[in-house]
């Protein structure tokens, strides 16, 4: 795995982190920031400068042999186009240069999404399906994208059209391309062979995936059928739980290793996120609770947290650690350790701070304080991380065999 690259998507990561922090400081001090302009700032480059590029990283380290320099090159292309939106959004919000660059990386992604297809050679028929299902997933989140400009013309930003189309880019971007990218990998770790068993799995997590997507519209155009299209897309979604547990159960112990323990332990770390991200959103299923989660911002952003850094980065850290781009060492320690310490602390005042507003005993004392100095955990975690591979000097690169 290019150590280069793992850099870059890192310091992403880190100047996103460091964004969110900013954000939680504001409740305490004035940043001399448009506070609505810094979140899309954050929001763009954890999405897209993090997850979105390091999953481009893994994609072409297992899934293409041949390594053509046209994927370097859109990297890089890609990575502009992040920086653009890193600096513009702070600074004018949705405006003419950050939507420009928005709209270069958006066309970045349909010429990887082209050279994936055409290149790719994975290794089974459960990985090439899953690669496809999030390549194809990525691609129709975009039209959210694409539908912001009408609704905004037509009906104005306030709008259910213009809500509704944020939410399905969102939706389609988190539940389908995200997760289902990090699975792939995952499987093709793990040498899942195609059985009965995965299929299901397959049907089940691309149909729960669609059909989920009602929660939100419900929120913005509600009515009763599209809470009992939500409510059969979360049992499917319990049921490709199930049968996700049935195909690793047998497998993990592959990373049940003495050099692979920090490996096997940050998967157990990320599955038990994965479940109880399934058990919240499944709890959507009760109209009350549905409409509480949408009026308490601290849920939302929880839950969005506990995918995110939860799910898809506890899973991308396995991935990264997995590789021989670290060193065993107190910096690696105390990165990985500071990073779960600061997500857990943080998700547990975010929901008890919630709680308390639905039961009307208003806000935690120093609430605000709180969220600051557990946050700053994210950022210092990463830091070490990026000290500790920058530091490693006997990596060599390994590309695993998909042929």
């Amino acid at each position: 795995m290019p150590k280069k690259l793992v850099l870059v998507c890192l310091i992403n990561f880190l100047i996103a982190a460091l964004m969110g922090l900013a954000l939680r400081f504001s409740f305490l001090e004035s940043i001399g920031l448009n506070y609505r302009f810094l979140t899309h700032a954050h929001s763009h480059v954890a999405m897209l400068g993090w997850v979105y590029l390091m999953l481009f990283t893994l994609f072409v380290h297992y899934f293409i042999p041949d390594k053509p320099k046209s994927f370097t090159r859109l990297f890089w292309l890609t990575e502009f186009a992040v920086v653009g939106m890193m600096i513009s959004f702070p600074i004018q919000g949705y405006g003419a240069i950050s939507i420009a660059f928005s709209t270069l990386h958006i066309f970045c992604s349909y010429y990887f999404v082209y050279l994936i297809w055409k290149h790719q050679r994975a290794n089974t028929t459960v990985t090439q399906k899953l690669l496809k299902l999030a390549l194809v997933f990525m691609s129709v989140s975009t039209l959210g994208v694409w539908c912001l400009g009408p609704a905004v013309s037509i009906l104005g930003s306030a709008s259910a059209f213009y809500q509704i189309a944020i939410q399905f880019f969102l939706h389609f971007q988190f539940n389908g391309w995200f997760l289902i990218g990090v699975i792939a990998v995952f499987f093709h770790i793990l040498n899942i062979e195609d059985s009965k068993t995965f299929r299901h799995f397959f049907a089940l997590l691309m149909t729960s995936t669609v059909l989920t997507f009602a929660l939100p519209v419900q929120w913005f155009a509600p009515h009763t059928s599209l809470m009992w299209i939500n409510g059969l897309g979360v049992i499917l979604q319990v049921l490709a739980l199930l049968k996700f547990f049935q195909l690793i159960k047998q497998k993990l112990n592959v990373l049940d290793k003495p050099k692979n323990m920090f490996v096997f332990y940050m998967c157990c770390f990320a599955l038990v996120c994965f479940i109880l991200k399934v058990v919240f959103q499944s709890l959507s299923i009760l109209p009350e609770f549905s409409q509480v989660v949408f009026n308490h911002h601290n849920f939302v952003i929880g839950f969005i947290h506990l995918l995110m850094l939860g799910v898809i980065s506890g899973f991308l850290f396995a991935f990264m650690l997995k590789s021989n781009l670290f060193s065993t060492s107190k910096t690696l320690d105390f990165g990985i350790y500071s990073f779960l310490l600061g997500f857990v602390l943080t998700e547990l005042l975010l929901l008890i701070q919630g709680v308390m507003f639905y039961l009307g005993r208003g806000i935690i004392p120093n609430y605000y304080s709180l969220l600051f100095l557990f946050s700053i955990l994210l950022p210092l975690g990463i830091s070490f991380l990026l000290i500790n591979i920058s530091k490693h000097k006997n990596y060599a690169s390994k590309t695993t065999k998909t042929t």
